[in-house]
Parts: C-alpha cells; structure tokens; sequence
C-alpha cells in the first residue's frame, strides 16, 4: 500500500508557532493524570478494566482553555490530553501486578511495601515506556501515516479539530462526575442504600444473583458496548448459575481445599471466593496466553517492521521542522542506562542483574509491539494482559532456575511483571497520543516532555492511591477484587512454589479453550467468569443502554447524525460517572483511615445507620436510585437539547 505521508499537511502548520506546552495546560495536564489515573486504579481494582482517559481529557481542556480562559489554542488541548492519559496508562500498569506486593507483604506479615518502592517502579516503567517509543515515531507514525488507522489517536485528533463544540461537552463530562460523584457519596458514604444489591436462590443452593447499583459500572458497559458487556455477563452467569450450583450440588458435607468448612454450609460469596476464582483465573490466563500466540505472527512483523523503519528513519536527513523534533537519541540512551542501573542497584527494587536485563530486553521488545499493535488495533485490544502473563512466567522461571526463590524470587518476579507491563501500557499510550499530535501539528519534542511530567504525577500519586485502597478496604476482597494482580500472584506462586489448587485452574483453562473454540473472545468471558455476577451485571446494563442508542431507527442523513451525537455524549458522560466515582471511591478510602476515637473512622462517622440504627433503603431502594440513575443518564444523553440549536 502506498503511503500518503507525502501529501499529508498537519492542521497547525509546521512554520506556524502557538502555545504549547504553556504552564496552562501543563497544570491542568497533571490534574488530569492524577484524576483519571486514581480514578482508573479504583476501576481496575474493583472490575478488572481500565478506560481511555484520552477524549474526556481534551474535551475538559477545551472546556477550561476555550469556554473559561478565553483562549483559542488547539495545541495546549492537545498537550492536556497528552499528559492526562499518560496518567491513565501508568495506572492500568501498576494495578494489574503491583497490589500482589500488598499481598503477599500482608500474608508474610511484613506490612505492606514503601512508598518510594512503588513511586520508583512506576516512575522506571513509565519512563522506559517512553524512551522506548520516541525512536519509532518516524517510523510508526510518520512513514505509516494512513496505512495504520490508530483509532483511538484518530479520534481524540477529530474531537480536538471540533473544538468550537468544546464548551457544551465539557459540560456533559463535569455533568457525568458531579451526578456520579454524589450518587457514590449517598451510597457507599451515607450508606442510603446498599451498592450491592443480592439474592440468594434458595432452592437452587450455591446460586446467587444481584446487581452493584453503581454509575462507574453503567460507564464501562457503555463505553465497551453491547457485545463486550454481554461476553462478560455469559462468563458471571456460567461462574454464578451454573459451577457454583454444582459445587454445592456434588460437593455436600465436604470441606474441599482451599476452603476450610464444609461446603454445605457455604453461600454463593463464599463459593466465589473459595472456588470460582481460581478457575476464573485460570481461564484468564489461558485466556491472555492464547491472545499472546495469536497475536504472535502480528507481534512478529510489528517488530521487524518497527526495527526497518528504525533503520530507515536513522538514515533520514535531520529535519529542522517543529514537527519533526524528537529528544535526542544520546539523551535518550543516557535515560536508559540511567534507568537500567537504577531498577539493579537501588534496594528500593528488588530486583538483581539478571532481573534488570530481562525487564531492559522484554521491555524494549514489547514496547516497540505495543507502540504499532495500537496503531492496528487500537490500545482497548491491545493484549498487555497476555504480555505481563509471558513475562511472568518467564521472569519467574529464571529468577528460581538461577537460585532467586522464596520471598525474594516471588518479590523480583512480580516487580519485572509491574515494570514491563507499565512499559507496555505507556508505550502504547505515546504511539497514540503522538499519532494525534502528528494530525494536529503538535511538537513531537513537547508531547514527549508532557508523557514525562504525566507519568511522573501518575507515579507520585499511584502509591498513595495503592496505599489508601489496601487500608481502608484491602485487596482480593468483595470491594476491590483486583483480578488482574490476583492473576499475576498466582501464576508467580504457581511456578515457584506450586501450592495452587491446579485442579480448579486447569478446570478454568479448559473452559477458556472451549469458549475460544466456539469462537467467543476469550478475555472478557474469562473475566466476567472470574468477577462477581453483581459487577458484570451493572456493566450490562450500561451495555444494554449503548444497545438501545445504537439500534435505533433513522429515516435520513440528519437522524444519523443525530443518533451519532447521541452516542458520542453518552461516551462522555459516562467517562466522567467513572471518574466521579472513582475521586469519591478514594475519598471514602481517606475517610475509612481517618481515625474518630469509640466512634471507629470518620467513614462510620458520616454513615447515616450510626445516627439512625438500622435505617436503609435496603435492596428495593437501591434499585429505585439505580433506575433514577438511568433516567438522569438519558436526559443527559438520548433527551438532551442543544441550546443553540434550540435558538
């Protein structure tokens, strides 16, 4: 396919000078990050999933810089959207490997790791991640301009180019967070109403359904969309309706390992919690290696291309065009060795020579995969996952086959996963915020310096974030399962001290094979199999809600349209009920810390049941809110009036 890089003008022009990478959008760029970043760590901790932070990013920006400060400049949006989603990769990185640390301290009764451990870890990935990509811009995005679609970069670029629209929008995402944020507060702070709202079906033991009446849930199913929402529901509903059921059936007065009592006298959250999560994670596992393989003939010519185009790219005659400045290569490398000798020689990581080596190779390898896979799949498809699974497995089979093993070994293993699957996630995030900034006609150089700042804030912040979710509720519970870093403990446990009830994992690995067999997406079953039924069913309901949007009926061009803009302001509003729930989710964690003497914490200080014993709503008003809920998300959406066209 030829390649029309040629004819390609950028919408800013490379000789025309705007603000940029200004104090303005640098500021609002770091709030972003440690926004989206600790809202999106909540998220994943609870359903396994991140969102793109990128869109809600820029339209807040043009909010702000456009509507509020009177300025016209599509470049300083660009660079707030650009430090913003750094801060969303960097999270999605660090809590799918990093509370297994928590862990793991916690069961060894070593309390639970520093801080500055968990800032330098996050703050090596993000910046390898990084330094990694920047010598495969002009390769990638540059020479493949119009041969990869980059969707995601795509998008933000057409968003960004629409800026006059900035205002309204705006205001639909702060509409989404206020509404979420209060909605969060009454529930899980006041205690109103139970978020979760369970059956148990009596007559048919061991089953249980129920729904978490909560906005940032209604935000995923929509943003994923009918079809993800529904493969996520199927696996809750085998896991729910079907294994546990028949673990209570044939399984009777036995007291089965891993748990401890017998399971005739279990309920389906302890059937969960003993059983269907360890086949859930195998199935995930299988799951996110049968994505890897797949992917391998792709992984494969991603790289060799990436590297010709590396090689091209470095016979280039230097440019002296605004559009075309990159950091340096020395700088780059001096970064790198700089990082190398930090990950071996600092006590802070635990990690030897060897394990400073595999993360520099596997994480260049994958960094350079990531950075084109989302050019050709976007990076909602990008298979991390199944990235940080191979890692760990390998990284653990070389730490005990060179004498690493125990505490230390498991600590090292878990730590190469942490760094290389944030060097994946960020990597992937550069490639494509650099691709709309190459659309846009942003400065390369200056995009790269806000991915830095991003990921520094994100790395600051996501270690008290780690901290105050692991104290105030814990992780691997019903709060915060964290299923992906459950996953990487246990497939890190699995290989160094083989205690893992494989008869349960290997069961969850064969249903993964059969699910793929019959042609359903393995990861989403396997998770939805892996999580609570009341989470995928909350997500399925914001599914159902997209369904209803993208069925509708059009008669002409202008109903089209307008269906579109439908379902583009509901993206928004959604992404901020997922971002007000997760600020309110950290607060509620600050407020559960927060000592008050007899009365316990200051979170059981604001619960209405302390000043009014037994008083709640209970499960017919937790519905009742959840169904105003909906009908507050359609006005805002489906039933939505725009004033100037109104006028």
């Amino acid at each position: 396919m030829e390649n029309p890089k040629s004819s390609f003008k950028p919408f800013v022009p490379a000789d025309k000078v705007m603000p940029e990478f200004t104090a303005t959008s640098i500021i609002l760029g770091i709030i972003l990050a440690v926004v989206f970043g600790a809202a999106n760590a909540y998220l994943g901790l609870r359903v396994g999933l991140t969102v793109s932070a990128s869109i809600p990013a820029a339209v807040i920006s043009m909010g702000v810089i456009r509507v509020i400060m009177r300025k016209d400049s599509i470049l300083e949006n660009n660079m707030v959207q650009t430090i913003g989603s750094a801060g969303e990769s960097l999270a999605a990185g660090a809590i799918f490997t990093l509370p297994a640390l928590f862990m793991w301290m916690q069961e060894w009764g070593e309390g639970s790791p520093s801080l500055i451990t968990i800032t330098i870890i996050a703050l090596c990935g993000g910046v390898l991640g990084i330094m990694f990509m920047i010598p495969l811009r002009k390769a990638i995005i540059v020479k493949e301009h119009g041969v990869l679609p980059f969707p995601e970069g795509q998008a933000c670029a057409e968003v960004l180019l629409a800026g006059e629209e900035g205002g309204s929008k705006a205001s639909t995402v702060f509409a989404g967070l206020g509404i979420a944020a209060a909605y969060k507060l009454i529930t899980d702070g006041f205690k109103l109403f139970p978020s979760e709202v369970h059956y148990e079906i009596t007559p048919y033991k061991g089953a249980g359904i129920g729904v978490d009446v909560l906005p940032a849930l209604l935000g995923v199913g929509y943003i994923c969309g009918p079809k993800i929402s529904s493969y996520m529901f199927a696996g809750g509903i085998v896991s729910w309706l079907v294994l546990m059921p028949m673990i209570s059936l044939f399984g009777g007065d036995m007291v089965m390992f891993p748990a401890t009592v017998p399971i005739s006298t279990m309920g389906s959250s302890d059937l969960w919690g003993s059983y269907i999560r360890y086949i859930g994670a195998g199935a995930v596992a299988m799951g996110g290696i049968m994505s890897l393989v797949k992917s391998l003939p792709m992984i494969g010519d991603t790289f060799k291309h990436a590297m010709k185009g590396l090689k091209a790219s470095k016979g280039d005659a230097k440019s002296n065009l605004r559009t075309d400045s990159d950091i340096p290569m020395q700088v780059i490398l001096i970064v790198v060795l700089i990082v190398a000798l930090i990950i071996w020689l600092l006590p802070a990581i635990p990690v030897n020579i060897i394990g400073a080596l595999i993360i520099v190779i596997f994480g260049f390898f994958f960094a350079t995969v990531s950075s084109r896979l989302v050019g050709l799949v976007g990076s909602s498809n990008n298979p991390v996952s199944g990235m940080t699974i191979a890692t760990l497995l390998i990284a653990t089979l070389i730490l005990k086959a060179t004498g690493m093993v125990g505490h230390d070994g498991m600590t090292g293993a878990i730590t190469i996963g942490a760094v290389i699957c944030i060097i994946a996630a960020i990597a992937g995030d550069t490639s494509q915020d650099l691709s709309t900034g190459y659309i846009v006609g942003a400065t390369p150089k200056k995009q790269q310096y806000g991915e830095l700042i991003g990921v520094v804030a994100a790395a600051i912040a996501i270690g008290g974030v780690l901290y105050l979710l692991n104290a105030a509720w814990g992780f691997s519970g019903t709060e915060l399962p964290a299923p992906q870093a459950m996953l990487a403990k246990m497939v890190v446990e699995g290989v160094m001290n083989a205690n893992l009830p494989w008869t349960l994992v290997i069961a969850g690995a064969g249903i993964a094979v059969v699910v793929q067999i019959l042609g359903i997406p393995v990861l989403p079953f396997a998770v939805g199999l892996y999580l609570p039924f009341h989470l995928n069913a909350g997500i399925m309901v914001g599914g159902i809600i997209r369904w209803f949007f993208e069925r509708k009926k059009t008669k002409n061009e202008a109903e089209e349209h307008h269906k579109k803009e439908i379902i583009s302001r509901g993206i928004l509003y959604t992404s901020g009920m997922i971002a007000g729930e997760g600020i309110i989710g950290i607060l509620l964690a600050v407020f559960a810390v927060i000592p008050m003497g007899a009365i316990g914490s200051f979170g059981d200080f604001i619960n209405l049941g302390r000043i009014f014993p037994g008083f709640t709503l209970g499960n017919i008003g937790g519905l009742l809110f959840f169904a105003l809920l909906i009908l507050i998300m359609l006005k805002f959406t489906l039933w939505h009036k725009d004033k100037k066209k109104a006028e």
